[in-house]
C-alpha cells in the first residue's frame, strides 16, 4: 500500500466526510426536535460539532482497515446514530419519515453546495487538482451517504421512511423483527454487489444527473 497515496486520499475525503456525518446526524435531531422529540438535543447532538458525532470505530478505525484490506476497493463506516425517541413526536408515524429523511436530505443539499463549489473553481480558472478532487470528492461523499442511507431496510433511513409509510400490519410487524439484524443484512447485501448493482448506482446516476440539471444554468453562464 503506498503511504503516501493513503495520506493524500485522507487528506481530499477528510473534510467532505466530516461535514457528510456530521450535518445528517444533527439533521435528524434537529427535525425530531421541531416535531416534539428533544432526545438528541438535550443530549448535545443537535450541533455541527463532529466530535459529537464521530464513532471511533465506525467513522476511523473500520473504514482504515478496509482501504488496507482491500486496495481502497470497499469502504464503509458509520457514525453514532442520533437517538430519537419516536413516541415523544407529536405524530409518530408520520414524523418518523420526515426524520428519517432530514438526514440523506441534508446530504443531497450538500452535495449541490460542492457542485457549486467546483462549478465555481472551474469558473474562476482555479485548477488547483486538490480543490478540485475534493469538491469532485464531497459530491461523490454526499450522493453516496444519500443513496446507501434511502435503502429501503432498518436501521437505515430508508427503513425507517419505509416503516412510516407502510400501513399498521404484518409488513409493519416483519421490518420490526428483520431490525435486529438489519445491519448485517445490509452488510450482506452489500459485499453480494446486490446494494450497489440495483440500488447504489441507478440512484447516483439519477443523483448526479439531477445536480447536472440544476446547475446547467450557471454552467452556460460560464463557459
Amino acid at each position: 500500500m503506498d503511504i503516501q497515496n493513503l495520506i493524500q486520499t485522507v487528506l481530499i475525503y477528510a473534510l467532505p466526510v466530516v461535514f457528510a456525518i456530521t450535518v445528517h446526524e444533527a439533521a435528524h435531531g434537529y427535525v425530531a426536535r421541531y416535531f416534539g422529540d428533544n432526545t438528541a438535543y438535550v443530549m448535545g447532538r443537535v450541533t455541527l460539532n463532529p466530535l459529537k458525532h464521530i464513532d471511533p470505530i465506525g467513522t476511523i478505525l473500520m473504514p482504515l482497515l478496509l482501504y488496507f484490506a482491500t486496495s481502497g476497493a470497499f469502504l464503509f463506516g458509520y457514525a453514532k446514530p442520533v437517538p430519537v425517541n419516536f413516541n415523544r413526536l407529536r405524530h409518530p408515524k408520520r414524523d418518523m419519515v420526515w426524520v428519517a429523511l432530514a438526514g440523506p436530505a441534508s446530504n443531497f443539499f450538500q452535495a449541490i453546495v460542492w457542485a457549486l463549489f467546483l462549478v465555481g473553481l472551474v469558473g474562476a480558472g482555479i485548477d488547483e487538482t486538490f480543490f478540485i478532487k475534493m469538491a469532485q470528492g464531497g459530491v461523490l461523499v454526499n450522493l453516496v451517504m444519500w443513496a446507501f442511507n434511502l435503502f429501503p431496510l432498518p436501521p437505515l433511513d430508508g427503513g425507517r421512511v419505509l416503516a412510516g409509510l407502510l400501513p399498521r400490519g404484518g409488513a409493519q410487524e416483519f421490518l420490526a423483527r428483520i431490525e435486529p439484524y438489519g445491519f448485517f443484512i445490509v452488510m450482506g447485501l452489500v459485499i453480494a454487489g446486490v446494494v450497489s448493482t440495483w440500488w447504489l448506482s441507478p440512484l447516483m446516476a439519477f443523483g448526479y444527473q439531477a445536480i447536472s440539471l440544476l446547475l446547467s444554468p450557471l454552467t452556460a453562464l460560464i463557459r
